[in-house]
């Protein structure tokens, strides 16, 4: 009882010292937004809203989650102020696991802004939706955990900024976003398949369009399994690096 009193204040803390201040929902929730209209109002036709749709709502996780866990932890960590949270009575990992559970909520509640958007612009019946909400929650899971692994690896905020920026960018192009994997030339196709967000979108797409082109076990398999390979690496580097 006393690790989840722990758990939750640490959680409440954060939500209240970082992810509620105007930067962080201006950088949160404005840059979705504006990644939403940008590509919507580019193409109101109601069919590629829909196809659209996927990319948009990966994009807005991903940059969402990655950016606001890069503030935190390396945040804490150069004001000293994450040494005092290891003394709490909570083990390492519920520790981490209650740092990254404010991104994780975060990226959830900006994947359906590109949603509400969308409602107004195209019709939305016929969306797998437990698929949706279990894909946004895998990415939103996996990304967090991508956002700790750049996090425990710098010591500056802008090192983590422009860390994170070598892995999402490419991820524009090479998941599957916007443009098919299968057009992709062939010599980067096997960088798409290393790359968790491309077994998010494609579940989206499987969810949204009936485009997906991955079995949509394997690729929840795959989230899966690059969250836990993530949360157990960075754990291991604030043992080797933070913990005398």
């Amino acid at each position: 009882m006393t690790a989840w009193i722990a758990f939750s204040s640490i959680l409440m803390k954060d939500m209240r010292s970082y992810y509620l201040k105007p930067p962080n929902i201006s950088w949160g929730l404005i840059f979705p937004i504006a990644w939403t209209l940008m590509f919507f109002l580019r193409s109101p036709v109601a069919l590629e809203v829909r196809d659209l749709l996927p990319g948009v709502i990966s994009l807005s996780i991903l940059f969402g989650t990655t950016s606001m866990l890069a503030v935190t932890i390396t945040f804490e960590r150069r004001s000293r102020s994450f040494e005092r949270l290891l003394l709490a009575p909570i083990s390492l990992n519920l520790l981490m696991l209650a740092k990254t559970s404010g991104a994780i909520l975060f990226g959830v509640v900006n994947a359906f802004v590109p949603v509400i958007f969308a409602s107004f612009l195209t019709d939305l019946t016929g969306i797998h939706w437990p698929m949706v909400l279990g894909s946004v929650i895998f990415i939103a899971i996996t990304s967090t955990f991508l956002g700790l692994f750049i996090a425990v690896s710098v010591t500056q905020v802008f090192e983590a900024q422009t860390f994170s920026n070598f892995f999402r960018f490419p991820m524009l192009f090479l998941c599957g976003l916007f443009i098919p994997i299968q057009d992709l030339p062939a010599l980067v196709q096997p960088l798409s398949y290393a790359l968790p967000l491309t077994y998010g979108a494609d579940i989206l797409k499987t969810a949204i369009n009936g485009t997906g082109h991955l079995a949509v076990p394997l690729s929840f398999a795959v989230l899966l399994g690059f969250s836990g390979f993530l949360f157990a690496y960075s754990i291991r580097n604030v043992n080797r690096k933070w913990i005398p």
